[in-house]
């Protein structure tokens, strides 16, 4: 019997470890999986990463019959920039939260790349909302506010470790998706599950205070209700 699968692949780049996986999204289970371990390097060495991906990416495409066309880059440094951006919005009139607080967030955003140029955003959370005076843990749909605070934070990596690893991706032909905080899936999730199972739910959506940045023609919708969809 010939069964369609729907599969991902997801490298996973560590300071003490290299992954690859090809992940079935129906089953939510690797089909491969392989690993290599080495002592701590506070850097990425692309001689060995292009060895171990000379020894994997053959392989995939042999089980899977097909080449290896894009890939999601779980990467877990101490070089990630994590930073904060508080913003204050106080309307005269009572306003329903979703629009406003898009519009504070995209300027957030454009704020994050005006000071840091060289970086490439890979998460932006919500990790606080105080709405007229009370916390919230996420934000109720539709509702209204007089005084709105935010805490956002947005997770990057520089362009030159972006550049490099595009670079070398580009010698399978395989295009990068996105890169992915492996440091944020993990604390996020904190249970024993496979590293490319919780990178596949972080990006349809399972954390609700996390903004999810599409393309203006993309129609894809996660497994997960999302608040906020931003348009690149």
């Amino acid at each position: 019997m010939n069964k369609i699968l729907e599969f991902e692949t997801y490298l996973n780049i560590t300071q003490t470890k290299f992954g690859i996986y090809l992940f079935d999204t129906k089953n939510r289970n690797n089909l491969y999986g392989k690993e290599i371990t080495f002592e701590k390097k506070n850097f990425i060495n692309y001689a060995h990463l292009k060895q171990f991906l000379d020894d994997n990416i053959f392989r995939i495409e042999k089980l899977v019959g097909k080449f290896i066309e894009n890939i999601f880059i779980i990467i877990d440094y101490e070089n990630i920039l994590n930073t904060q951006i508080g913003i204050k919005q106080k309307n005269y009139q009572p306003s329903k939260s979703n629009v406003y607080i898009k519009s504070s967030i995209t300027n957030a955003k454009d704020l994050f790349k005006e000071n840091y140029p060289n970086e490439k955003i890979m998460h932006i959370i919500i990790n606080n909302y105080f709405i007229d005076g009370k916390n919230y843990a996420y934000l109720e749909d539709n509702l209204e506010y007089g005084q709105l605070n935010l805490v956002i934070q947005f997770k990057s990596i520089s362009n030159e470790i972006i550049h490099n690893l595009t670079k070398l991706l580009q010698n399978y032909q395989i295009n990068i998706i996105k890169f992915i905080d492996g440091n944020y899936v993990k604390n996020f999730f904190n249970k024993d599950i496979a590293i490319s199972e919780m990178a596949f739910d972080i990006l349809n959506g399972c954390n609700v205070n996390e903004v999810m940045v599409i393309q203006k023609n993309s129609k894809k919708l996660g497994f997960f209700e999302k608040f906020f969809q931003l348009f690149s």
